[in-house]
């Protein structure tokens, strides 16, 4: 039977963390009986990994294929708790921990492709054994970047698309146009992006739903089997909207909708700031045109900066 019975980390109720700021909790202790040589720790654990695979060299007569990896280390921080006369008592022993996060650290990041995530961990040895271990996650949200440069970006933005196609069962042509318009393109974490549509529908049938999103455009930076430098681009939703309304042929309607950003999500980014990815997005309006198999699809180049 283990001499320590439990360990528990407790931590402030704080649903999400920003870089920069502070963390205090307490390492709860409960033994079975005395340890001597003890070695009670707390970590800060922050890091990054990705992982894709693809074929290896398409020159070749046969099929090969190869695991791309990178991995980063954002923070790594240990407090250690000195233990006077160097044995502890049977019962419950509270330890209080402090840490700083850094400041230019990027937020908890989940894909299937990648992951950045952060957690503490509680750790209690004796004589270089394990004999308990407890990790708490952190959801962390980043605050550095180039959100100076964007400051005096304010003016507001106006993005038109059209689409063209001919019904060949009447001979005729017709075209959807989409135009959305921003006050603005810098926008935060869990901040509301509402934005005004204009549809044009110039067909001979009616336009029935539009959709919108906020996509997130991951740049991965990793190395081949081989030490070679390999980057994939990968596309995800971050949040979505459909609107349906019934625009008659020959009318133009105006919508004003409104897209919810999630709290933790990665700043606008280089690879040279996160070391292993990139991020960017884009405001994504698409409408089909009726009866035939095309696309109208409007983009919006957005910044998230916090």
């Amino acid at each position: 039977m283990s001499t320590v019975k439990a360990i528990n980390l407790v931590l402030p109720e704080i649903e999400v963390y920003l870089a920069g700021s502070s963390l205090d909790g307490q390492l709860v202790l409960h033994l079975r009986s005395t340890l001597v040589d003890p070695l009670v720790k707390v970590e800060l654990v922050g890091r990054g990994f990705l992982r894709w695979f693809e074929e290896d060299n398409p020159d070749l007569d046969y099929y090969k294929i190869t695991a791309c990896t990178n991995d980063a280390v954002y923070v790594f921080k240990t407090e250690n708790f000195h233990i006077e006369d160097g044995c502890l008592d049977s019962g419950v022993h509270t330890f209080d921990f402090h840490f700083n996060i850094p400041p230019s650290i990027p937020s908890t990041f989940t894909s299937k492709i990648g992951c950045i995530s952060y957690f503490v961990q509680g750790t209690c040895c004796s004589h270089h054994v394990v004999l308990a271990k407890e990790e708490r996650c952190l959801l962390l949200q980043g605050t550095a970047g180039n959100h100076r440069s964007y400051v005096e970006d304010k003016a507001p933005v106006v993005v038109k698309a059209r689409k063209d196609v001919m019904y060949f069962c009447c001979f005729s042509y017709g075209s959807v146009i989409l135009q959305i318009s921003l006050e603005k393109r810098i926008f935060c974490p869990g901040e509301t992006i509402i934005f005004k549509t204009d549809i044009s529908n110039r067909t001979c049938r009616n336009v029935r739903k539009v959709c919108f999103a906020v996509h997130c455009i991951v740049l991965y930076s990793g190395f081949s089997s081989r030490g070679e430098l390999r980057s994939l681009e990968n596309i995800s939703e971050v949040t979505k909207l459909e609107v349906l309304r019934n625009i008659a042929p020959s009318e133009t309607m105006r919508v004003t909708s409104a897209l919810v950003l999630p709290k933790p999500m990665p700043l606008t980014s280089t690879l040279k700031e996160n070391k292993i990815m990139a991020f960017k997005y884009e405001l994504v309006g698409t409408s089909d045109l009726p009866w035939t198999t095309s696309t109208v699809i409007a983009r919006v180049p957005i910044i998230i900066a916090a």
